[in-house]
This record gives structure tokens, C-alpha cells and sequence, in this order.
């Protein structure tokens, strides 16, 4: 009798056993990736490509070890030459119910008692004690094992909001030609489009377009968000936003895809000035190359902020220091923080939108432009390109008015334009034969 209680007592002490090792008052060790988000989970088994972490009431998940810090991959490296239980599979076990099990061990306890009771023979007695124990035990360790290849889930990562101070920091050595604002959620900039540096000369692909100062004030000012967030699947440049701007300059000029309109590299088919920029259909100066330039005035600060609220940095990091290897979004995490370089190589600014953006659903793919963004304004009609021209020269003579020289083989002409406060542009054109015209256009 003594030995049946013992078995029973034993029996129910296997139905306890849940198949996790790690509860919600377990203590994870947190796991650091590349791109600054990290993951919760104890070392379970690793290969020489993959780390399984085990997380709670048994999950198991796996991580490449290419994706972990440099930290985290030496920490791996040592448990894994510690441990010999190496699989290259995540083992989800599904919980059973037993409540059938515990049927039979009633059926099994009273049995056996009748057996006790009646005073059976002893083999048996034995025969059957035995048979209900090989049973019992087979049932309470019972499990259902699958095995199926692993895809985590994204973690959760907060990313820091980025603060007033630094924005404000970064625009502020191009005040007062543009002004800023905040509120909870954006950082706004005012500005006219027109930079602190020439502009024009040098295109050998010319539209025929020139700058004009632009509303990008009140409602339709810049808007730069203040708490980013990593998008899922970073929409590349490629075969994105071949409208609009991507990012916004420091010096509130708009910084458009490396790719223009056409999907054709701006920069490499002469379309921009000295300094990466060039005018669109609007007569809207922007920079579709790094402003590299704004170094000199920047110094170590950012010289742009993209527009999913990321900043940009010249040639080299905030601290002076070289900059490191760029990923495929042509930045990298820096000291906790992600942020975009500028180089003189494509896709100089941007590769991939690092961050989550909100796209104008009236501009599919690849012309998809980001919102909220300021929009130029047109004073007239967009015109083609002018074969053969070379933009060599271009001045100011007042704060509201503008000389273009360009050349057609030995011969020159040039534009003559001018503003006033009421928005009326005069427009004088003198072609390469000396032919002249006028044109006068009232912005709405």
C-alpha cells in the first residue's frame, strides 16, 4: 500500500512540469542589435550564423549573428563554446491537455487498490504496478514538438525624441533667412528657397529654370518630426519619392532624391550647379546632391534633417572623428542614435528611408512623395530643356532680381528677371542671336 501512495504521490508531481524553463518573474537578458533596437531572452543554443534565445514559458526565438552589436556576438561566441546542445531549428512546444490523464490515474489508483484489497498474486500485482507506472510517466512528460524555421518578430525599440535644442542649433546659423517653430509633434522652419550661396552656375542640362523666392511659410512651412520611428521595410530611393523633397537643408532648401523625375542621377547628367542644386518645374531651387558646402558654416552639426525626422551629417561624424561604414540606407546608429551622411558618391544623401513616412496617396510609386511637406509655388509656365547651353554665370543685382548667363557653343545669351512686393515677375530673355523678349507673370 505504502508503494502505491508512493507512486501516485510521484505521478502527480510529473503532471507539473510545463515545458518552460523561464517565467514572467524570470529575469531576460536584454540583447543589443546593430540597429539599435534589442531583444529580450536567455542564451539557449547558437550555430556559427544564428544565436536561440529562449524567452518566456518556453518561446524560443532566433537571431542572426550578423545582426547582434559587436558585444553581444563575442558574449554568444563564449556561451556557445561552453554549451554542446547546438540546433540550427526553433522548437515551439504546444501544451496539452491532460485532463483525460488524470481520468486514468483515478481509474489506475482505485485498481490498484483493488488489487492491494483482494490480495492478487504477487507477480501480478507486480505486472500491473508497474504497466500503470511506464504509463503514467510516458503521459506526464508528454508534449507536441514542432519544428518550424524561425522569423522574429521586430522589436519594440524606442527611439529617443529628438530635442528643440538640437534643431534649433542646427538652423540657427542660417538665421534670420529662415525662421523655426515648434509645437508637440513637428519642428517647423520657414524659409524663401533661396540659399546664402550663388546658385546656377555650372549646369550643362539646363530647363531653362530659374530660382524664384518661394512661399514656404504659414501652413505651408517644412515639417520635421520630432519623435522618429524605424520603418519595417525602409523605402528605397531607387524606386521612391522621385517627387518631392526627402529631406530639408539647414539652410531651408529642400534636398530631393538623387534621382530625378526620369529616374536619371541629376549630378551625373550635368544637371546641377556647383553646389548640388538646380531648379525644377516650379523655379523652385533645390539641392538633389549633398550641400557638403554647409560644413564650413555648420561645422560638426548636422547639415540637414530628413524629412522621417532623422538628421543628416557631412564627411564626418558629430565628434569629429571619421565617419564609419555606411549601411545600405546611407547612414549608420551612432552612439544610440541613427543619422543619415552626406558623401559625394550616390546616393549622396539617401539610400533608403530609415524612418516611417506617410506618403500622398494621389503619387503612386516611384513619384510616391512624402507628407507633410511644403509644395513651391509656380509663377509661369514650365519650360524644356535648351540643347547645348552652359550656365557660366549668375549675380544678383538687388534683393529682388536676378541675372542668368549661359552659352551655346561661343555664343551667349541670358535671362534678366525681377520681383516686386506684390508678386509680379518681369521676365527679360536675350537668346544666343540677340533676339529679345519680355514676359510678365502674377503669382496667385
Amino acid at each position: 500500500m505504502r508503494k502505491t501512495l508512493f507512486f501516485i504521490f510521484i505521478s502527480l508531481s510529473l503532471f507539473a512540469h510545463d515545458g518552460g524553463h523561464y517565467g514572467q518573474q524570470d529575469v531576460l537578458r536584454i540583447w543589443h542589435l546593430k540597429d539599435g533596437s534589442t531583444i529580450r531572452g536567455n542564451y539557449s543554443s547558437a550555430t556559427s550564423d544564428d544565436l536561440i534565445l529562449e524567452q518566456y514559458e518556453g518561446k524560443k526565438i532566433r537571431i542572426s549573428m550578423e545582426k547582434l552589436s559587436s558585444r553581444d556576438q563575442k558574449f554568444a561566441s563564449v556561451k556557445m563554446n561552453r554549451s554542446s546542445q547546438i540546433n540550427g531549428y526553433f522548437l515551439t512546444e504546444k501544451p496539452v491537455s491532460y485532463l483525460p490523464y488524470f481520468y486514468l490515474l483515478a481509474f489506475a489508483f482505485f485498481t490498484l487498490l483493488l488489487i492491494e484489497k483482494l490480495h492478487l498474486r504477487f507477480v501480478f500485482r507486480r505486472l500491473a504496478f508497474y504497466s500503470y507506472s511506464i504509463a503514467f510517466i510516458a503521459l506526464a512528460c508528454k508534449t507536441t514538438t514542432e519544428v518550424t524555421p524561425i522569423t522574429p518578430t521586430a522589436p519594440v525599440t524606442t527611439i529617443p525624441k529628438t530635442t528643440i535644442s538640437f534643431l534649433d542649433s542646427a538652423f540657427a546659423p542660417f538665421k534670420p533667412a529662415l525662421s523655426t517653430s515648434s509645437d508637440a509633434t513637428y519642428f517647423y522652419v520657414n524659409s524663401t528657397g533661396i540659399p546664402n550661396h550663388n546658385m546656377m552656375i555650372g549646369i550643362t542640362a539646363w530647363q531653362q529654370q530659374v530660382p524664384v523666392p518661394q512661399p514656404y511659410n504659414g501652413t505651408n512651412h517644412w515639417s520635421i518630426p520630432l519623435q522618429p520611428e524605424y520603418a519595417t521595410t525602409p523605402l528605397s530611393t531607387t524606386s521612391n519619392f522621385m517627387k518631392g523633397a526627402v529631406a530639408l537643408a539647414v539652410n531651408g532648401i529642400p534636398i530631393f532624391n538623387a534621382l530625378n523625375n526620369r529616374g536619371e542621377d541629376s549630378f551625373a547628367i550635368g544637371e546641377l550647379d556647383q553646389w548640388g542644386g538646380h531648379c525644377g518645374r516650379a523655379d523652385d531651387y533645390h539641392y538633389h546632391a549633398a550641400p557638403l558646402h554647409l560644413s564650413t558654416i555648420s561645422g560638426l552639426q548636422a547639415i540637414a534633417m530628413a524629412l522621417d525626422g532623422f538628421p543628416v551629417y557631412g564627411a564626418k561624424e558629430p565628434d569629429g572623428t571619421a565617419m564609419q561604414t555606411l549601411d545600405t540606407n546611407h547612414g549608420h546608429e551612432w552612439k544610440g542614435r541613427y543619422h543619415y551622411h552626406g558623401t559625394t558618391n550616390y546616393p549622396y544623401v539617401i539610400g533608403a528611408m530609415k524612418g516611417k513616412v506617410a506618403l500622398d496617396p494621389a503619387t503612386p510609386a516611384p513619384e510616391n512623395q512624402i507628407l507633410p511637406q511644403a509644395f513651391a509655388s509656380s509663377v509661369r509656365p514650365a519650360l524644356t530643356q535648351l540643347a547645348g547651353a552652359s550656365i557660366t554665370d549668375f549675380s544678383a543685382p538687388t534683393n529682388s532680381s536676378y541675372n542668368l548667363t549661359y552659352k551655346i557653343g561661343t555664343k551667349t545669351g541670358s535671362v534678366n528677371y525681377s520681383w516686386n512686393a506684390s508678386g509680379l515677375f518681369t521676365f527679360n530673355f536675350t537668346d544666343v542671336n540677340g533676339t529679345q523678349t519680355t514676359s510678365t507673370y502674377q503669382r496667385k
